[in-house]
């Protein structure tokens, strides 16, 4: 079988860093190919010389069995490969058709644009994928999954052979998501290859022919999707033994021996705020992980800015153990409360500043004396955390913001342990990170716990509370509803906590 995309020996450095090291990838023509890998593990900077944006060092390119010397992202498309990148590269104040035909207008014989023509094939090719919509409209006038599909339409209209999708379901929800699944299978139907990247390894089964894994900058591995196991993947791309990652339930948050908890940290009690807590009591133990489960809206992440004292109690009380009523996160800190922000790149990183900057910003008043910083001990402590908690990077200098979204969330992590919290309150921890980060900042957040730390865990993934938790507070409506305590927690009795309460107190 001739493959469509042939890359072979594939080498890359930047500065004489190698990024990629006989690097391979081979698409056949009409196959949804997926590749995964750790953040760092070469995806990117691959895709990258595929899509004409940097030039590799040595190894072959061919495409449809033709030695190919792309150098520009103009000449990739031109090859026919087109890429919808997580971040859209369209113009929401434009029209869908202008998004749609940009740079490839028709034209009249007096070289203006042939709106009429445009309008009927950008109706034409959106029809093909069963969207109806007004092409006349502002493209931004629509969701982000008509986006995503405006994107792909705009992929189909180039002529693409290969259609590469990074992250595209990232901001779906699950109805959008299967829209978009169905674009991807008449793709595939039509003869056009998808190459699909994503950090859910669910959906790689849902869509997907077969799976390339990268580790470390070289192609690990090739499979049928359907001939591994997720568990499989995983161990390829940590590069480890499957039995180990196994015996950690998947989720390093349940990887460690089981304690009985220390006293409480904290105690909230029938706090209510603006914001739209109505009842909401939770208590946090030293050594354990407290999670929070429960649906988008059901106040999650305005329980934990109430205890951080990002919002005011509009009745409630939070008992600290004696160290004062926490109005303000100056005071929470000071209480020995840290809170990771589940919004990563608006509340969290300071993008233009460096992995030095971005981890001690909690931490400078503690490094300030007379008003001079301790320039010594802020870096003796920066290499400390770079190194226990594994973060890749350059040097403590480096932007932040050229770090891998796992990295950046260990520096994140970092400056609140940083400041030996007896609370950390977690919002998303994990989300938008690989697998093989995931499971180091989930080792991360375990060994702390092991050593008294305790956790407030919200996380949208109910196998992550499950398996990582050791009690779970249900909240519905802005109230706890409910407490589960493991063992003995599964996906189903959380579900039926927040789906299905029954109100004790008024049933006695």
């Amino acid at each position: 079988m001739q493959h469509l995309i042939e890359m072979s020996g594939i080498k890359k450095s930047f500065a004489g860093v190698v990024a990629l090291q006989n690097a391979s990838l081979h698409i056949a023509p009409g196959e949804v190919h997926a590749i995964i890998g750790q953040n760092g593990a070469g995806k990117s900077t691959l895709i990258k010389i595929l899509t004409g944006v940097y030039r590799k060092d040595a190894g072959e390119v061919m495409i449809a069995g033709i030695p190919s010397t792309i150098s520009t992202p103009r000449e990739a498309q031109d090859a026919g490969i087109a890429t919808i990148y997580q971040e859209l590269s369209l113009v929401p104040l434009r029209s869908v058709t202008e998004n749609v035909m940009m740079g490839y207008e028709p034209r009249t014989r007096l070289g203006m644009i042939d709106w009429k023509t445009a309008h009927k094939r950008t109706r034409e090719i959106l029809e093909r994928f069963g969207i109806d919509i007004d092409v006349k409209a502002q493209l931004g006038s629509y969701s982000t999954a008509i986006q995503q599909l405006v994107a792909i339409a705009r992929a189909v209209s180039l002529n693409a052979q290969l259609v590469i999708m990074d992250e595209a379901t990232s901001s779906l929800d699950d109805q959008e998501i299967e829209i978009l699944f169905g674009v991807v299978r008449e793709l595939k139907k039509a003869g056009v290859a998808v190459l699909y990247i994503s950090h859910f390894l669910d959906e790689l089964y849902q869509i997907c022919d077969r799976v390339t894994i990268m580790r470390d900058g070289q192609t690990v591995g090739q499979h049928v999707i359907a001939e591994t196991t997720k568990l499989g993947l995983i161990s390829e791309m940590l590069g480890r033994d499957a039995a180990e990652i196994e015996a950690a339930g998947m989720t390093a948050l349940g990887g460690g021996e089981a304690t009985e908890p220390g006293s409480a940290l904290f105690e909230a009690s029938h706090i209510s705020t603006a914001r739209g807590l109505r009842d909401v009591s939770v208590t946090v133990r030293k050594g354990e992980i407290v999670g929070l489960g429960g649906l988008l809206g059901s106040g999650r992440t305005e329980t934990a800015r109430a205890l951080f004292g990002l919002d005011t109690l509009k009745s409630g009380q939070i008992d600290n153990l004696g160290k004062g009523q926490i109005s303000t996160p100056a005071e929470a800190i000071a209480a020995g409360i840290g809170f990771l922000t589940e919004d990563r790149k608006r509340e969290g990183i300071v993008p233009h500043m460096s992995v030095r900057e971005n981890m001690t910003l909690a931490l400078l008043p503690k490094l300030t004396k007379l008003g001079k910083l301790d320039r010594k001990r802020e870096s003796e402590l920066v290499e400390k955390f770079i190194k226990a908690l594994g973060i890749k990077t350059s040097g403590m200098e480096q932007p932040i913001r050229e770090l891998s979204g796992g990295n950046q969330q260990k520096v994140l992590l970092a400056r609140w342990l940083a400041l030996e919290p007896e609370v950390l309150i977690l919002d998303e921890p994990t989300r938008g990170v690989d697998v093989g980060a995931k499971f180091e900042i989930q080792s991360i957040i375990r060994s702390y716990v092991d050593n008294g730390l305790g956790v407030l865990l919200i996380s949208s993934e109910f196998e992550e509370l499950v398996e990582g938790a050791d009690r779970i507070v249900v909240l519905r409506d802005g109230r706890s509803i409910k407490e589960l305590e493991n063992p003995g927690i599964t996906e189903e009795s959380l579900i039926a906590a927040i789906a299905h309460h029954h109100d004790e107190e008024s049933a006695a």
